[in-house]
This record gives structure tokens, sequence and C-alpha cells, in this order.
């Protein structure tokens, strides 16, 4: 049974083990990296972002923050789902939940950074409804493809 639930603090350990796990597969881990997964509290959730952790028959299966840019926007980030639980659609319920909640809270875009190499979560995020545009400067090496939602 799959279950999306708010963060809590003793998710932090799972919520950087989950992110290091993809990121490392793929790519390197970058400063960006760090400062989120080290201190989800304070990068994400004290500054007005929210997180919510995937729960599979019980265990903690994936995650996905809501990083807060401004009053009208969030990015949509650190979508990570373990590998033993792959297609059984936890990161689109993830992704969905974080839209919802997006809305919830105010905010009227909702934009990510991702790489064209990860075939499979590019297909999810325009599942979800998420439209490319053009990818301005940024800090992550890895980026090359940025997508957004607007309400």
């Amino acid at each position: 049974m799959l279950q999306i639930v708010p963060y809590e603090q003793p998710h932090r350990s799972t919520f950087r083990e989950l992110n290091e796990a993809w990121i490392s597969r793929y790519f390197k881990l970058e400063e960006p990296d760090r400062r989120a997964l080290n201190d989800p509290e304070g990068y994400i959730i004290d500054k007005g972002g929210f997180i919510f952790m995937a729960l599979y028959d019980g265990n903690v299966a994936g995650t996905c923050a809501l990083i807060k840019i401004d009053d009208k926007m969030v990015e949509l980030a650190k979508m990570a789902v373990d590998d033993n639980v792959q297609g059984k659609g936890i990161g689109y319920a993830l992704g969905k939940a974080c839209i919802d909640k997006a809305r919830e809270m105010g905010f009227e875009k909702i934009e990510l950074l991702s790489n064209t190499k990860l075939k499979p979560a590019i297909h999810l995020y325009r599942k979800l409804g998420f439209v490319e545009v053009p990818l301005p400067p940024t800090e992550y090496e890895r980026a090359d493809i940025k997508m957004e939602i607007v309400f």
C-alpha cells in the first residue's frame, strides 16, 4: 500500500540516502545538492517549502520536495524513488502531491530542472503536466532542461 506523508525529522537520513543514490548513479553531487541534503529543514522547510515522503508497505520508498523561490513560485526538486519499488506509481504520486500542495499553498508556478538523459523522469514530468521552457543559467552543471507548470 502506498502512502504519501509529510516529511518529519526522523526521515532526514533516508531523504539524503535516496537522493544521493540516484544523483551518484548518473552524475556527481553538486554544492546545491549538499545544501538541501545536509539540512532539509533549514534549506527547504524553514524557508516556506515542503517535503513529502512516500511509504510503500510501511517502508520509506521515495521523496520529493518543493523549494520556495519567491511568493509566487516553487521548485520541484529532490525527487527520488528507491530502485526496488520503481514502476509502481510512486514518483507520479509524489509529483501529484507536490503539485496539489503548491496550489494549496497559493503558488502560481512550479518549475524544475532536470537532465534529458533521465528519460523516465522527463516522461513522468510531462505526464504530470510540466512543459519545457528555455533553460536559464543555473548553478547545476547537470541541468540541461527546465520545465514548469503555471496554474
